[in-house]
């Protein structure tokens, strides 16, 4: 918080992330991002970590932005899809995955509604440089789907459903959230 003006910071990031970025980022201050993110949770962690599946895609290469949620999306009559909310689910449910994730995946940055314990924290994210993103209160999943702008690919829909798909999405302004 900067103390002449009682307001917090904002930050405004572009994933993928620039680790150099990520290690400015201090606890309590606000981000929205631009740029690609993805969603993956414990429907797509059980399949790449537990099972040995490949990712459908090279996600390092696209982004470094995991969002712990469930979309809510409809289908559009071209075959793509319209998200209207996205809300961010509790994160703790994936420790047992997340180092493995990281390792997997090359996420940087994870989003989510908290949960995270300090030990996974120290374990998981510091050591590689990653950052926890929490989403502001709840019933922000409205508010968070205006910064989604279009929704690039989708895997894994028919076999894990809407909420544990693998979502690509084009965000502007997409946030807040803190660090």
């Amino acid at each position: 918080m900067a103390a002449d003006s009682g307001k917090l910071k904002e930050i405004r990031l572009r994933a993928p992330v620039d680790p150099a970025a990520l290690g400015e980022l201090r606890i309590g201050e606000v981000v929205y991002l631009d740029g690609v993110v993805y969603t993956a949770r414990e429907g797509v962690y059980k399949k790449v970590v537990e099972e040995g599946c490949d990712l459908p895609l090279d996600l390092a290469a696209l982004s470094n932005v995991n969002f712990h949620c469930s979309p809510a999306a409809t289908v559009n009559d071209d075959g793509g899809y319209t998200m209207g909310a996205v809300s961010a689910t509790a994160s703790f449910r994936f420790s047992k995955w997340i180092e493995r994730w990281f390792d997997i995946s090359g996420a940087k940055m994870i989003i989510g509604k908290g949960g995270m314990s300090a030990a996974d924290y120290r374990r998981c994210f510091v050591p590689r440089g990653a950052v926890y993103l929490t989403t502001v209160g709840y019933g922000t999943g409205a508010l968070l789907g205006r910064g989604v702008k279009r929704v690039r690919e989708v895997h894994w829909i028919r076999e894990l459903g809407i909420a544990h798909a693998l979502w690509v999405l084009e965000v502007e302004k997409f946030g807040p959230f803190i660090v």
